[in-house]
């Protein structure tokens, strides 16, 4: 295999969410550097983007009482806010001509997972969306305070019920072991102290706004990490940042998330110094531009929704207008990943959790529901005698396997199946 396809492949899909018709061939044109400049600059026009109506999010209120007048329509309109919430982000992932900006926003959500499931609102999980995607590629710091006001994400760890009286841990614990420091990089004295130094924020679950309310608030000296002194919500989301600690742990999340989530990330990973400064996107360039990109051992199991999104491109499909939103909802269910939705704080698994017998039937259903529902233009403009080998460029393959083209081989006669099993192959489920 070429090195220079496969290096084309890996940033195609993991710096956008794959090609779309025509874009793998031109890009292996221009070459890798001009390609991996391509997908790390953001547009200030992307007309993909600027095509996709934003929805309504309004604040719904309190839950009404079970046999209340009210509650049929507010649980209508949470299920339809929510749905359109999911839908609208889907088609900015599909629709985008440059995806840099909706991928971080996308890794950012698995990074300071928060779910609806606890939430129950939309318009605090939209608010959240707005900030990943505000500050995506910005500044670290700047983006770790804006969440430790988030509403969602304040809701989500209890942090409305954190008191000097009574501190809840989990907001403490999870900004150092999840989202700053990582694991084993603070003890639990240093969790105790941080619970007290977070006190006092309430939340308005349904808007997401949050206020500090000084009364709740524990403004005693503690100890964190070293230093002793009385710290402000925004002091300590600063102090730990600053940390070289944060460096490494960011660095190791971009790696475990762009390059490899089974190989460890070497210890003078270029991006750990590219975020000196704090700066995403100088830390993401690194990524894209490290030598770990071309090495063939470093391949990738695509997520559900990596995997829907770069169908969904290649087939010219527009999430919000497939023929069924329900049923696209539970596909993804079925697949174990659904936007909105992580299993936990800790957001969701990778490589092998997406692989098993059972998602394999599912994928192969989804694929043929969305097969059905797309011209196939990108296909079928391949003459047929091309067709086994040219559609690794419409699909951004690096190589198809023997066995891989044995089997498109055998369904030449008939393009939807033929494009089941391409979507569905190992080559396409796996950035090799």
């Amino acid at each position: 295999m070429h090195a220079d396809r496969l290096e084309t492949s890996r940033l195609v899909h993991r710096f956008g969410f794959g090609p779309r018709v025509g874009e793998f061939a031109s890009y292996l044109k221009q070459g890798v550097p001009a390609t991996r400049d391509s997908l790390l600059k953001v547009p200030s026009v992307d007309s993909g983007l600027a095509s996709i109506m934003l929805p309504t999010f309004t604040d719904l209120g309190k839950r009404p009482e079970p046999n209340s007048t009210e509650i049929i329509p507010f649980v209508v309109g949470m299920k339809s806010q929510t749905e359109n919430l999911i839908l609208w982000w889907m088609d900015r992932m599909a629709l985008s001509d440059n995806g840099l900006t909706e991928r971080m926003t996308w890794f950012w959500h698995g990074h300071w997972a928060t779910s609806i499931s606890k939430i129950n609102h939309p318009l605090p999980m939209y608010k959240q969306n707005e900030t990943f995607r505000k500050y995506a590629l910005g500044n670290f710091g700047e983006m770790s305070r804006a969440m430790l006001t988030d509403g969602a994400l304040q809701y989500w760890l209890d942090g409305q019920e954190s008191t000097s009286i009574s501190p809840n841990e989990n907001l403490g614990r999870e900004l150092m072991e999840l989202f700053i420091l990582g694991v084993n990089r603070y003890s639990e004295d240093d969790v105790k102290a941080i619970a007290r130094s977070l006190t006092g924020y309430q939340v308005a679950n349904s808007s997401g706004t949050v206020v500090f309310n000084p009364k709740r608030h524990d403004s005693k000296a503690v100890t964190l990490l070293g230093t002793t002194k009385h710290f402000t919500g925004e002091e300590v989301s600063d102090f730990l940042v600053a940390r070289d600690d944060c460096a490494r742990f960011i660095s190791e999340r971009l790696w475990y998330r762009f390059i490899s989530s089974t190989e460890v990330m070497p210890n003078n990973f270029s991006g750990i110094q590219s975020f000196a400064n704090r700066d995403i996107s100088s830390v993401v360039a690194a990524v894209a531009k490290d030598s770990a990109m071309r090495d063939p051992k470093n391949a990738m199991v695509k997520s559900p929704v990596d995997w829907f999104i770069s169908a969904a491109r290649a087939l010219e499909l527009t999430p919000s207008k497939l023929s069924s939103s329900s049923k696209l909802k539970n596909y993804l269910n079925k697949l174990g990943q659904l936007p909105l939705y992580p299993p936990s704080v800790g957001g969701w698994p990778a490589a092998e959790a997406w692989l098993s017998s059972a998602s394999a039937q599912y994928r192969i259903a989804f694929a043929t529901w969305l097969v059905k529902q797309s011209q196939l233009r990108g296909l079928m403009e391949i003459p047929v005698e091309r067709r086994v080998l040219s559609s690794a460029d419409w699909l951004g393959v690096a190589q198809w396997s023997p066995r891989s083209q044995a089997a498109l081989r055998n369904s030449l006669g008939d393009p939807v199946e033929f494009a089941v099993l391409a979507l569905c192959s190992p080559e396409y489920v796996v950035n090799a």
